[in-house]
Formats: C-alpha cells, sequence, structure tokens
C-alpha cells in the first residue's frame, strides 16, 4: 500500500509542475501586458518590466515561480492591489469559497445517497418515481435558478435567512447559496447511486449474502452500498472541486466576496499572478482530491490496489 500511495504521490507533483508551466506560456501568449495604462511610456513599460521580472527568459520565470511557490510565495498582484501580496488577497476569499462548498458538498452527498439507495430499495414504486424527478430536475435545472428562488422565498418573502452574504452572519447567510450549489450534486449523487445499487442488488454475490442469513442493514450498508461506492466517488470528486472553489453567478448573486470573482478579474486585468496563483489553487485542490480518490479505490476494493501493484 505505502508503494502504492507514493507512486501516486509522486505523479500528483510531477502534473501540478506541468500545470503550471503550461499556464505560465498560455499567459505569456496572452494580447496585453499587465500595464495597460495608456499613459505609461515605453521606457516606464521597460522599468516595470524589469522591476517585476518579466523581461527575464520564461523559464527563469517559472523556475523563480516555482521556488517562491513552495514557500508560500505566489507574488504581488500587479493590478487589482498594487504591490500586495496575493496570499492577502486570497486568504480572506478562499476560506469563504471553501466553507460554503464544503457545506454544499456535504448536504448534497449525503441527501443524494440517501435518496439514491431510497429509490433502487423501492425500485418502480411512487418513491422512486419521485427521486427519479428531483434526479432529473437537479441536473437539469442550473443552480442560479434555484439560487434566485430560494433568495426570493427564503430571504426576500419570508425574511428567514439573509438574501447577501455578511461576515457577521457567515453561517447563516451561507445556508441559501450551500443549498442552491448542492442540487446539481445531490442529483447528480442520488442517480448513480440507484442505478450502481440496482445493479448489485441483482448480483449473485448478493444473493449468496442472503442465504447466508444477512439482511437488512448490514446486507444494504456493508455489502450492497460499498460495492456501488467506486463510480459513486468518480462522481463526485470533481463535483467537490467545482463546488469548494465557487461559483461565480451563485456569488454574485448572494454578493459572495469569493475567489471566482477574484479569478475572472484577474483574467480581464491581465494580472498575471492572481491568475496563476488562483489556478494552480485550483489544480492542486483536484489533483489532491483525485489523489485521494485513487487511494480510496485501493480501501474500498483491494482488488484494484493489488492490479495496479502487480502492473509496477
Amino acid at each position: 500500500m505505502g508503494k502504492y500511495v507514493l507512486k501516486r504521490v509522486l505523479i500528483s507533483v510531477f502534473t501540478l509542475l506541468v500545470i503550471t508551466l503550461v499556464l505560465f506560456i498560455l499567459l505569456q501568449l496572452m494580447p496585453g501586458s499587465p500595464f495597460n495604462d495608456e499613459k505609461l511610456t515605453p521606457e516606464q513599460h521597460t522599468a516595470l518590466n524589469t522591476q517585476y521580472g518579466l523581461d527575464q527568459p520564461l523559464i527563469v520565470q517559472f523556475g523563480r515561480y516555482v521556488v517562491n511557490m513552495f514557500q508560500g510565495d505566489f507574488g504581488v498582484s500587479y493590478n487589482i492591489s498594487k504591490n500586495t501580496p496575493i496570499s492577502q488577497l486570497i486568504e480572506k476569499r478562499l476560506p469563504i469559497s471553501i466553507g460554503i462548498g464544503g457545506m454544499a458538498v456535504t448536504l448534497g452527498a449525503l441527501v443524494g445517497l440517501l435518496l439514491g439507495v431510497a429509490a433502487a430499495l423501492k425500485h418502480n414504486t411512487g418513491w422512486d418515481t419521485l427521486c427519479t424527478f428531483i434526479s432529473v430536475l437537479g441536473v437539469s435545472v442550473p443552480s442560479y435558478v434555484f439560487a434566485l428562488g430560494l433568495s426570493y422565498t427564503f430571504g426576500f418573502r419570508l425574511s428567514w435567512l439573509p438574501m447577501l452574504y455578511s461576515s457577521k452572519q457567515a453561517f447563516a447567510s451561507s445556508i441559501l447559496p450551500s443549498i442552491a450549489l448542492s442540487l446539481f450534486t445531490l442529483a447528480s449523487i442520488a442517480r448513480f447511486t440507484r442505478t450502481e445499487m440496482l445493479e448489485v442488488l441483482g448480483s449473485d454475490y448478493m444473493l449468496l449474502a442472503e442465504s447466508k442469513g444477512i439482511y437488512g442493514g448490514p446486507l444494504i450498508f456493508r455489502h450492497a452500498l460499498r460495492n456501488s461506492l467506486i463510480p459513486i466517488v468518480t462522481v463526485l470528486a470533481p463535483l467537490i472541486v467545482d463546488l469548494m472553489t465557487g461559483s461565480l453567478v451563485v456569488e454574485k448573486i448572494f454578493s459572495i466576496p469569493g475567489v471566482g470573482s477574484l479569478l475572472v478579474t484577474a483574467i480581464q486585468s491581465n494580472d498575471y499572478n492572481v491568475v496563476i496563483a488562483l489556478s494552480f489553487i485550483y489544480s492542486a485542490m483536484y489533483i489532491g482530491i483525485m489523489l485521494v480518490v485513487d487511494i480510496l479505490y485501493g480501501v474500498i476494493d483491494p482488488r484494484i490496489r493489488v492490479a495496479k501493484e502487480g502492473d509496477n
């Protein structure tokens, strides 16, 4: 198991470095520069490029950035907040996006799992139809539509929860956006859980387990659900990153000061350092989640770990 995990970690680190290099190259190919003020003279442009090291070869800039990055230094902002360390721009926004995204993931995964299991156990009944309808609705309707409906109903009409995000009421003002973001995850997990559970419940080893006197909860959760988890975990992994890095439209609706709006502003203003830092964080989170999922495969089904180690 140790060798299996070590190899996945090394591959993840190498992938992250490649992604960072590609980002550097793509940003160099973007039109314009971080200093788009028409009042600047060519000499001032040259002085600014020299000051920030942008006149150096790409490989030198990349090497310096990687070294600083591993020390927690993502550089400074060029335009959004001149000479402000990017870590200061992100440190207040990222926890908000992660907190709301984490609530959405937890809610969506748990409720979706329960709905999927219930739909499979009550196959071809009214409960199955209801769960299927919820799944189709959650996948088909964009999250911002749910966000607007929730904000109008529970924020404006009933005044149960804040319509806009407030740091003084962080938890209360995170409930509505979390619910809006969770519905797609809920629907996706419910749909996949139902499909996988139906397949597993009709398999021969489930009949064997029943013949050994295993019924009820142990049969459903220890045997049926566990053997359904691999495709469910695979579907859930990218959804976790998408939610935890924020949804720009939902953030706008609830005025959430998250990282989504910061990224769009940085791209529009050619603030290279901010774009690379946020893209690096997104990539690191995605690769980290996929690494955890890859390890979970081996925990859920040891045959996968043995097969992969046998290929090495």
